[in-house]
């Protein structure tokens, strides 16, 4: 499916652009403790910092995620304020929802994705009571052991 969308106006020619129309292919679960404009958040996140969606590509209209996904159009209002807010999409009034244009936004998703990560890591260290020593300690440790790991193999 396709759709075009107005451009803009160049030299008294209205010009338009047409954009095939991303399937949005999420799969949300009832009876996942996670919910679900969260579930959109991440999974559109994951399909960006694959590639499978990239810069500048559509996404579905709000309306038609939810009707697609049959869940309310406030998640998925919800879900694409979140994903606005992250940097992830960009919303232009009267023309939709665009995954955004940023060179390093795989990069970006990463690092806050690994931070996340980290944080968890240290509230688990601080719940068992390590000092900041033993936790620079297991990380030496793992980073010795993951580059013995990785010897004589080729990236």
């Amino acid at each position: 499916m396709s759709r075009w969308l107005y451009g803009t106006e160049l030299g008294g020619y209205t010009v338009y652009m047409k954009y095939a129309q991303i399937d949005p292919g999420l799969f949300l679960s009832v009876s996942d403790s996670t919910p679900m404009y969260q579930q959109i958040v991440n999974q559109i996140t994951t399909k960006v910092m694959a590639g499978d969606w990239p810069a500048g590509q559509p996404l579905p209209s709000i309306r038609e995620l939810a009707s697609a996904s049959r869940v309310s159009v406030i998640t998925v209002k919800r879900a694409y304020a979140e994903l606005g807010q992250a940097g992830v999409i960009v919303t232009r009034h009267g023309m939709g929802s665009f995954v955004a244009e940023s060179r390093d936004l795989s990069t970006t998703l990463l690092r806050a994705e690994f931070t996340k990560h980290f944080d968890a890591m240290l509230a688990s260290a601080r719940r068992l009571g390590l000092s900041a020593e033993d936790i620079r300690r297991l990380l030496d440790e793992q980073a010795d052991w993951s580059a013995d790991s990785t010897e004589g193999s080729t990236p």
